[in-house]
């Protein structure tokens, strides 16, 4: 319960966005020399699905620029839990890497490079607050407040039937995110309450986080009603002084020319998607739904167990949490855009409920 108003993630349980991770990904992964079969029986060789290069225009340079907001505005439309979130990305064209970091990729574990590689380039900005914003006092059971200002370096991997993503986050919690000064900011634009407990956000601290993704095409293409679908299991983890996890999931989608990307981009931590895509001309638009679900191991949150090299307000995170996410995308020409909702489990003892947030990303191609 947030302010007073049921939470969706009050009704889906821990234990079943797990279990649904482990049912979906219950389908064993293929070795690059085997089969897939679609819903109809067929028996489709992997060399045979669509390789970058099929689906990568010869007149299109591929890079990409992307524009990300999350807010719980778009939902509860009530502040509380991770409350904000903005991140502006550019990913790179295939194959424009320098040639140290694609040597300096082939001695990464688990990194493939073996398809198309991309560099990626994002600076962002999240907030944390507890649900109450009007109370200046520290309060004691909520989470605290917490901002946090970053920069990332990616670098992505595609052959067309698995995509690798590592990205090093290089960023800032405490005044110095500039989060209290953002949300008051915009809180007297929108004429809302003025957020008072600002002055009990964590101290400045310095942030390095390492970020690993890994998504799989094993059950694609099939028809539902006609319509083209894909399942996409993914794995990952994080390590750092922000994050430190282990996730596992999977997202199936619906609709058209699937095979243009993997998924809408999400800002970390979170289910996965790429800022890649593939534009297919203004004649032919696309769009699809989806759903997934991921599952995380948390060994730390820093805007749950506050200040890593200090004393700070704090209240503990839950071992084993859990997002569910729903949307939609559409590609037209060069610009793709996406909503989805996203429905968080509880991350800490004594939360009301768990959080829930949209989301709304905007990418063009160049």
């Amino acid at each position: 319960m947030k302010n007073g108003t049921a939470c969706l993630g009050d009704l889906i349980p821990r234990w079943a966005v797990l279990g649904c991770c482990v049912v979906l990904l219950g389908i064993p992964a293929v070795a690059d020399d085997e089969v897939i079969v679609s819903s109809d029986g067929t028996e489709i060789a992997l060399d045979e699905l669509p390789t970058p290069q099929d689906r990568q225009p010869a007149d299109l340079p591929g890079s990409v620029i992307t524009l990300q907001v999350e807010n719980d505005v778009f939902t509860t439309n009530n502040d509380g839990q991770y409350t904000h979130g903005m991140q502006a990305e550019w990913l790179s064209a295939p194959g424009d890497v320098a040639d140290f970091i694609r040597q300096g990729a082939d001695v990464l574990p688990l990194f493939n490079t073996d398809g198309d590689l991309r560099g990626s380039f994002a600076v962002g900005q999240s907030m944390y607050t507890p649900d109450d914003i009007s109370d200046p006092n520290l309060i004691a059971n909520d989470r605290p407040y917490a901002g946090w200002l970053y920069s990332s370096f990616g670098l992505i991997s595609d052959t067309g039937q698995r995509l690798d993503k590592m990205v090093l986050s290089l960023g800032v919690v405490g005044p110095a995110s500039y989060a209290d000064k953002t949300q008051q900011w915009f809180h007297e634009v929108i004429n809302s309450p003025n957020p008072e407990g600002w002055d009990n956000q964590l101290h400045n601290e310095p942030t390095v986080n390492l970020f690993y993704e890994r998504q799989l095409r094993i059950l694609t293409p099939f028809k539902v009603l006609g319509v083209e679908g894909d399942l996409t299991p993914h794995y990952g983890g994080a390590l750092g002084n922000a994050f430190t996890y282990g996730a596992i999931g999977a997202t199936i989608r619906l609709g058209t020319d699937l095979v243009q990307d993997y998924g809408p981009p999400r800002i970390q931590p979170s289910l996965p998607g790429s800022g890649y895509f593939t534009p297919r001309g203004w004649d032919q638009p696309n769009a699809y739904v989806f759903a997934g679900v991921e599952g995380r191991a948390v060994a730390r949150n820093i805007f749950l167990d506050g200040n890593t090299f200090g004393s700070s307000h704090s209240v503990g995170h839950k071992v084993l949490v859990g997002d569910l996410q729903f949307g939609a995308a559409i590609t037209w020409g060069s610009m793709r855009l996406s909503l989805t909702h996203v429905i968080q489990t509880k991350e800490f003892d004594g939360e009301d409920g768990g959080d829930q947030f949209g989301a709304i990303s905007f990418s063009m191609a160049f």
